[in-house]
């Protein structure tokens, strides 16, 4: 008896199943092709900005203070002469070489000292 009372239920479990035989596939309708598609494949690579390899404290010979954001790769830092100063973005062509910016900056040196020269000031050691 118990038998059959399960038959009738396995039945229509397998008629359920068997409803939906095909797998469930997203259906991908581009309506609005991207115009720029071509141009964007054949576009050069981009180049991200360095990370921040490291943000010093730096005390000069002077007694000023300079605040010095190193960057990645050694071709870039961001030097203020105060806190929150304005930013000058110092740029060099190669890691090693003199990093330089518009107005008479010019720097070198690693994360522990540096030689900065100033608009309108003699160059100055640095170290943090």
């Amino acid at each position: 008896m118990k038998n059959l009372a399960i038959l009738p239920l396995a039945a229509s479990l397998l008629a359920v199943a068997a409803c939906n035989s095909q797998p469930d596939k997203p259906q991908v309708i581009d309506t609005n092709p991207d115009p720029m598609a071509s141009q964007l494949a054949n576009a050069a690579p981009v180049e991200l900005p360095p990370a921040i390899k490291a943000d010093k404290t730096m005390r000069c010979k002077d007694g000023s203070l300079v605040y010095v954001t190193f960057f990645q790769g050694d071709k870039q830092a961001v030097v203020r002469t105060e806190k929150d100063g304005a930013a000058t973005t110092l740029k060099g062509p190669e890691a090693g070489k003199p990093l330089i910016a518009e107005g008479g900056w010019s720097m070198t040196g690693s994360t522990s000292e540096v030689m900065v020269t100033r608009p309108g000031k003699a160059a100055v050691s640095c170290h943090s």
